[in-house]
């Protein structure tokens, strides 16, 4: 299969014109590779059994993992899915935005886009050029993260190319993502929330609309995930490089002393650029160190790691509260549920 690329420009007009094109694709049952502000979507008909399928295939991706399916006004939810009061108080604040939110689907929605299961995700995203194929499709597009399976989420559209180029039919190329990780996930019951997957909208913000907020504790301990994931993005290993992540609990002393002495001259670390001069082998820059800088570049990086044909990445563990909760929640996937204590 060729694979079409195109390139967001300036030209609303011509950008129209390929988004229709990507739109006819997704119509006609193809796969469409697009952005969002979190990661890219590799998108299908979320009507469609057969384009679901496509998706799993094109991603080695197991067929028992939930599709995300994106709409492009929070209004369409009630084709898919039977929302509730609580749906629309989280619509109204948070959507469009990097919010999922899991719901019992209607039978318009195949089997094989929920992993055989009865609820559905439903996601609005912010970005224009995201809702803007959503509306040129004419139908809910199903979209996960347009990587191979298991590998680091696709923050670019280098990132798509390089795992799907010739097993999709076209890759939209909107630039780098804003936030960098997927979106929080959330499951309802009654005036109850339960946080699945933890993202750019936190546990805080969701309290301002929801009292009773809780944390699966599958989010920092990968083990408690079952063999049916609720979820996207909560088997026990996800977001890996070829390279080794090595997660590190400790303070900054501790975590240079450890990386300096432990790491060979295949290895590299995460580190602020203003830290870079304290590390002994290969340092993978993510800016001032912050968790959103970290969030930012995660991927990337990670991904980075294996262009340098690394054999392990060393990564001090951050807070599991908070923003950083998100970064936390991928990092110890990445490492395979692994933490080392210093």
């Amino acid at each position: 299969m060729e694979t079409v690329y195109y390139k967001i420009k300036d030209n609303r007009t011509e950008n129209t014109a390929a988004l229709e094109k990507a739109g006819e694709i997704i119509r006609s049952g193809g796969l469409v590779a697009f952005p969002t502000e979190t990661v890219y979507g590799l998108g299908a008909s979320a009507l469609s059994d057969t384009a679901a399928k496509k998706i799993y295939e094109a991603k080695g991706r197991p067929s028992d993992n939930p599709l995300i399916v994106h709409i492009s006004d929070t209004a369409e939810a009630e084709k898919i899915a039977y929302t509730s009061e609580m749906y629309q108080k989280l619509a109204e604040r948070f959507m469009p935005g990097p919010l999922t939110v899991i719901l019992p689907k209607k039978d318009i929605i195949p089997d094989s886009v929920t992993g055989g299961g009865d609820t559905v995700g439903i996601r609005c995203p912010i970005n224009e050029t995201a809702r803007e194929l959503i509306r040129l499709a004419g139908v809910p597009i199903a979209a996960p993260s347009a990587n191979s399976s298991g590998k680091p989420s696709p923050t670019s559209a280098l990132h798509v190319k390089a795992d799907l180029n010739g097993k999709i039919d076209m890759i939209i190329d909107g630039g780098e993502c804003d936030i960098g990780v997927e979106s929080t996930v959330i499951s309802l019951c009654g005036d109850a929330l339960t946080i699945l997957r933890p993202g750019a909208v936190t546990e805080d913000m969701l309290r301002k609309v929801c009292a009773d907020v809780t944390i699966d504790k599958a989010v920092v301990d990968p083990s408690l995930a079952g063999a049916n994931p609720k979820s996207p993005g909560m088997k026990y290993k996800h977001y890996s490089p070829m390279a080794n992540v090595i997660l590190l609990d400790g303070n900054s002393e501790a975590f240079i002393d450890y990386v300096n002495r432990t790491a060979g001259k295949r290895d590299g670390v995460f580190a602020a650029v203003n830290e870079k001069d304290k590390f002994d082998c290969t340092v993978l820059t993510v800016g001032d160190g912050s968790d959103e800088d970290i969030i930012h570049q995660l991927y990337a990086q990670l991904r980075h790691a294996d262009d340098l044909l690394l054999d392990n990445v060393y990564i001090k563990a951050p807070a599991t509260s908070g923003e950083a909760l998100a970064l936390y929640n991928r990092l110890i996937r990445a490492a395979g549920g692994k933490v080392i204590k210093l």
